[in-house]
């Protein structure tokens, strides 16, 4: 994979690396057979970037950012998120990490059904002991931002399938991680409205300067990120 030849550029010069896959394996044990289901993968995730992952069921996608998240522990291989490599971090370490530097966004929302959307952004906030008044001030900007605060006091179940999925995509920039990860994110919208939460989903990428590797079956969507790979035999390769 040339990633001389993909790398972004930001303002400054070259963007940094904030993710990075450094030949991860994964492989379980089924009965008296091994399953390999990472073989050797390696992929970099710069910063202000969007990588689409498209790849069939079952060929590694949700292992795969599980991993990067932090979520499970590879057989082998390293993960770097910011440089700062992860794979044998003590378990409170990971997930300080995740919490402070990974954002979240899956195919359903997730969204805390007794809470306004205003608070389901604070709550990330206020659990890593933001102040209530700052958190509510940044969750509001990111509603904006989203083009949802005109929502920000109605729960959930108030919201469209769209409003909804914005809501937990400010949740998930709440603690201004350095990493996006989205499985399926626009999977549940009809076109029109999956359309507009990419969108939305980009500019804040974009705008925020994160890495983020979006997995989707949605090829029209992939081919408006920035790169396109897949998995094969275990390997990310480039599309």
């Amino acid at each position: 994979m040339d990633e001389e030849r993909t790398r972004p550029e930001s303002s400054q010069g070259v963007s940094e690396p904030l993710l990075r896959l450094d030949a991860i394996s994964k492989s379980y044990v089924q009965g008296d057979k091994q399953l390999v289901v990472l073989d050797g993968a390696e992929l970099t995730v710069y910063a202000g970037e969007m990588v689409a992952l498209v790849a069939p069921s079952g060929a590694g996608k949700s292992t795969l950012l599980h991993i990067a998240g932090l979520l499970e522990r590879p057989t082998e291989g390293e993960v770097y998120i910011a440089d700062m490599p992860q794979s044998e971090a003590s378990d409170r370490s990971r997930t300080l990490t995740r919490r402070n530097e990974i954002g979240f966004v899956y195919q359903f929302h997730h969204l805390m059904a007794e809470f306004t959307a205003l608070e389901n952004v604070m709550l990330p906030q206020l659990i890593c002991g933001e102040d209530r008044q700052e958190a509510g001030a940044r969750s509001r900007e990111l509603l904006s931002y989203m083009k949802i605060e005109h929502r920000a006091d109605h729960r959930p179940a108030e919201l469209s399938g769209g409003e909804q999925q914005r809501v937990a995509i400010a949740r998930a920039m709440a603690n201004a991680p350095r990493v996006l990860l989205a499985d399926e994110p626009t999977g549940n919208l009809d076109p029109t409205t999956s359309d507009y939460v990419f969108k939305a989903l980009n500019a804040l990428v974009k705008q925020s300067g994160i890495a983020a590797l979006v997995a989707t079956h949605n090829l029209f969507l992939a081919e408006r990120m920035d790169r396109q790979i897949t998995l094969v035999d275990g390997k990310i390769v480039e599309l």
